[in-house]
């Protein structure tokens, strides 16, 4: 299986129910095909500076934000790949490059002694450089259920539940779990095309009275550490 560094595309999120979840399952059942990964769950380590500097940027909605986090599809064992990635979005497209590493070669690039030379680590040493001080700063984990569409491999649709952080134990390696950051029943999905979003999946989406919404899982974790630090709320 070939492993993809490089993704540009075009990203669109939607908050919905369990049973809108069915609806367009339903729906789309004849144009779409589980992908390689299907059902999985995938675990996050997003670094940032000591202040949050990179996602309080995020969460001014910039034209331009990027962000850096390490990647693992299931708890990490040296048998799991490992994915230390940027991510950008510029007006409204994103960039997604990474490369295959381990939670040991991750501490490396932050400790500027990585020995990886190809054109995208360098990119990731760049940004390690010019963001003084980075750290593990939240693991946000989730359920995800992806397919994709069997005319247009591109066009892509990823269903996440059960969507935990924590800002302690901040490994790939300790398992799943933490606070949730979803209400009960609700689904995060996930609409990525290279282009424009297929009419027949448009029609779909406003039969059902399904709209777009803004959404992060890491600035709703980041604001869940806000809300606790300033005593407004308590976690285990």
């Amino acid at each position: 299986m070939k492993i993809q560094t490089n993704f540009n595309r075009v990203e669109t999120k939607y908050l919905i129910t369990l049973n809108q979840q069915k609806k367009i399952l339903d729906c789309i059942k004849e144009q779409i095909k589980p992908d390689e990964f299907g059902k999985s769950t995938i675990c996050n380590i997003y670094y940032d500076t000591p202040d949050f500097l990179l996602i309080r940027r995020s969460m001014e909605s910039p034209i331009y934000k990027e962000k850096l986090r390490l990647r693992s599809y299931g708890t990490e064992n040296r048998k799991t790949p490992v994915f230390l990635e940027i991510k950008k979005k510029y007006d409204s497209v994103v960039y997604k490059r990474r490369v295959i590493t381990t939670q040991s070669g991750a501490k490396c690039f932050l400790n500027k002694t990585s020995t990886q030379n190809t054109q995208i680590s360098n990119e990731i040493k760049y940004f390690i450089e010019r963001y003084k001080n980075l750290r593990e700063a939240v693991f946000i984990s989730y359920e995800r259920e992806a397919f994709y569409g069997k005319d247009d491999s591109d066009f892509r649709i990823t269903f996440d539940r059960n969507i935990l952080w924590r800002d302690w134990d901040v490994s790939l390696s300790s398992g799943v779990y933490g606070n949730p950051i979803l209400n009960r029943g609700e689904v995060l999905m996930e609409v990525k095309c290279s282009g424009a979003m297929p009419l027949w999946f448009t029609k779909i989406l406003s039969e059902n009275e399904i709209y777009k919404t803004s959404f992060s899982k890491y600035a709703k974790a980041y604001q869940s550490i806000m809300r606790r630090n300033s005593g407004g709320q308590k976690y285990a």
